[in-house]
């Protein structure tokens, strides 16, 4: 089988074990770097320019997107360019781009796991409102389209929220939704990743902040340790796959006083869980191609 990794180049940790572990089961991989590649779209003849040459897509079997977010509508279009002459791929482009809005993502959820409480509004009249339904300070503010704990800030007070609030409606001119949403104190500081592949969990882990920071990401300096997850939880993560349509992913929970709740499904999860728990992660998802790619059919349904 012939594999093509989209990616930001063999630099990266979870694009070089992806290919390490294909080459080692037999097949052969190119990484493809997206954001060098243009599209000529047309009806009879589209074609997708790499390095100067149109890329011979009839060659590959399956696809692998590891988009990075900041090149989210960008890396989509070019994954759906290839969805589009049949590629069998780990993430459509469909599920990548909903699982990059905090609004739609939340809203999709929401149908299917809990979730933290949470409200938007493109009006910043009613903020007392807003904060009231939620419970009151202190709060979650985020912009829509944030990633690794940027443009994500804890306001303690109603007063630290309105500011806040009111900061990002003046400065918010390219039109992200800003999302205000409830402070879970029992697990300030702590989540959990659970890594998700072909609708099972391949490793979990539980990420904390090592200061008074109330973000746990890793990228924000945060600690990670492996853990067992409980049934309720790993059925929790499936389910919040499933609803996002996501084969491959990164599901992040905390465990609140009423049970599991599910803050966002990442995309193109790191691979650094890997390092934590000793589990292998890129494995299960090469299997998991193997089993599905040769099927010829698409196993990426987004909930609505």
């Amino acid at each position: 089988m012939k594999i093509a990794i989209l990616s930001n180049g063999n630099i990266n940790y979870s694009t070089r074990r992806l290919a390490e572990v294909a080459r080692s089961r037999g097949h052969e991989v190119d990484v493809i770097k997206y954001k060098n590649c243009f599209v000529s779209v047309e009806r009879k003849d589209p074609a997708v320019i790499y390095k100067g040459q149109e890329i011979d897509i009839k060659q590959y079997q399956a696809i692998i997107p590891r988009i990075a977010n900041y090149m989210t509508r960008y890396g989509t279009a070019i994954v759906r360019q290839l969805e589009r002459e049949g590629l069998f791929t780990t993430a459509s482009a469909v599920a990548i781009a909903r699982s990059r809005d905090k609004l739609r993502s939340t809203q999709i959820l929401a149908r299917h796991v809990d979730v933290p409480k949470t409200v938007f509004s493109r009006n910043s009249m009613d903020i007392d409102g807003m904060l009231d339904q939620v419970g009151g300070a202190p709060v979650i503010i985020k912009l829509g389209r944030s990633t690794h704990g940027n443009g994500v800030v804890l306001a303690d007070t109603k007063k630290a929220a309105k500011s806040a609030l009111q900061a990002f409606y003046i400065y918010n001119e390219d039109g992200t939704n800003i999302m205000i949403q409830e402070f879970i104190k029992e697990s300030a500081g702590v989540d959990i990743r659970a890594f998700v592949v072909g609708g099972r969990v391949v490793a979990s882990m539980r990420r904390q902040s090592l200061d008074d920071d109330f973000r746990s990401n890793l990228h924000k300096g945060g600690e990670g340790v492996p853990i067992k997850l409980t049934e309720e939880e790993r059925k929790i993560a499936i389910k919040a796959a499933k609803a996002l349509g996501l084969s491959v992913c990164g599901v992040d929970m905390m465990r609140s006083d009423r049970g599991p709740l599910v803050l966002e499904v990442n995309a193109s999860p790191g691979f650094g869980i890997e390092a934590i728990t000793g589990r292998d992660v890129a494995t299960p998802i090469i299997e998991y191609i193997e089993r599905n790619a040769k099927r010829g059919q698409k196993k990426d349904k987004v909930g609505a």
